[in-house]
């Protein structure tokens, strides 16, 4: 019986994936084989001998370490794209809340109760409504920072709204460039790409080379006037920079859904309760997307979608599937490999990744190999750990 120890309310569609007469799910198993969680905190968490994955229904990891998941072979999974359509369309709704007087038009329209009658208040929003004039999308240039899932659909979604998009990834993948409009213009730098954008939406992860991306520096480059949305993650802004930026008319507005003290009472910056994946859709897919991935690793070892471990993926030919993670060193795969020859265990098929310092294998056998044999690669230096599936 594998464990599952779940953190946060998962998504009962996804928590259905794990079958209940081979699996046990709960929130509190103290040894289990992975964890699922959406936003839970596990960075002071001390974890089990029997950990062997992590699965955040989410694209973030912030709240796992995932270095010393690498160190101790845990795997770490993330649900990239499973919420993408979520934050696209609040990324929409951030657009026309900052091109168009709707929040000051709904807010004054309150402020009006009680004081006039029907004909009255009618003919008074007919005088005031030039108060909350704004602009259309139509024909303004949105800039693209980051085209990966989520950025690569916010840019079609603005060509389709009319709007010149401008993008910036220099490390984009060809799967993202695949899924790009055309006419989304490539730009070489972040200069570039602010330079010439009335609006500018950010999707890339927060890791040190993104840490205050948009900054007083970056924002010297920016079109006097232009929105800054950010529904990417807190720390790639500098928000400071933006507060002051918005003082002097460089910034129009800043969309945001990462509110913080010193935004809460500035009227050019809308803000959201993080609520970008907050769709019962997105929750789902995440969920989903999640347990599959726990399952495939628990059942078969195939590693999708992990932040930490290699890709790797093997239809499985025999019944007897061994694998092992090591220290991305020369001579580790040979080692094992002698060892299991010195059994007499044919391997008939094996797959050999590596990512950074990390190396993961999968060999399948014609047998079972005995615990010696088992044993005998769990001393050999350099490897992390071993399973048989």
């Amino acid at each position: 019986m594998k464990k599952v120890r779940t953190y946060n309310t998962i998504a009962t569609i996804g928590l259905e994936q794990f079958p209940r007469d081979s699996y046990e799910v709960a929130s509190e198993i103290t040894h289990p084989d992975a964890i699922v969680l959406r936003s839970h905190n596990l960075l002071n968490e001390v974890f089990p001998e029997t950990l062997q994955c992590i699965a955040r229904a989410g694209a973030g990891t912030n709240n796992v370490p995932v270095q010393r998941c690498s160190e101790q072979g845990i795997v770490v999974f993330n649900t990239p794209g499973a919420n993408a359509n979520a934050v696209k369309e609040l990324v929409l709704a951030g657009l026309l809340l900052s091109s168009r007087g709707i929040v000051q038009g709904m807010n004054y329209i309150r402020g009006m109760q009680g004081e006039l009658d029907d004909s009255a208040l009618a003919k008074e929003m007919e005088a005031q409504k030039k108060r909350f004039k704004g602009t259309e999308l139509a024909g303004k240039t949105l800039g693209v920072v980051g085209l990966g899932a989520i950025g690569s659909l916010v840019a079609n979604m603005a060509i389709s709204l009319g709007m010149k998009v401008a993008g910036f990834d220099p490390a984009i993948s060809i799967e993202a460039a695949w899924r790009l409009s055309s006419e989304v213009e490539k730009m070489d730098n972040l200069s570039s790409l602010l330079s010439r954008s009335d609006f500018v939406s950010l999707h890339v992860p927060a890791i040190d080379a993104t840490h205050h991306l948009i900054n007083k520096d970056s924002l010297a480059s920016a079109r006097p006037g232009v929105v800054i949305l950010n529904f990417a993650r807190e720390q790639i802004v500098d928000v400071d920079a933006i507060v002051t930026a918005m003082e002097q008319g460089k910034v129009g507005k800043y969309v945001t859904d990462f509110p913080v003290q010193a935004l809460l009472h500035n009227e050019n910056a809308i803000l959201m309760p993080h609520i970008g994946a907050s769709t019962r859709e997105a929750e789902e897919n995440c969920a989903v997307m999640a347990a599959n991935q726990v399952r495939e690793f628990l059942e078969h070892g195939n590693i999708r979608n992990s932040v930490n471990f290699p890709p790797a993926d093997l239809p499985r030919t025999t019944d007897f599937r061994l694998t092992f993670t090591n220290e991305n060193v020369s001579g580790v795969l040979g080692n094992v490999l002698s060892i299991l020859a010195d059994a007499s265990l044919n391997v008939v098929d094996m797959l050999n990744k590596s990512r950074e310092n990390l190396a993961y294998n999968i060999l399948d056998l014609e047998e079972t190999p005995s615990q010696a044999v088992l044993d005998k690669i769990q001393s050999v230096e350099h490897v992390v750990n071993v399973r048989v599936l």
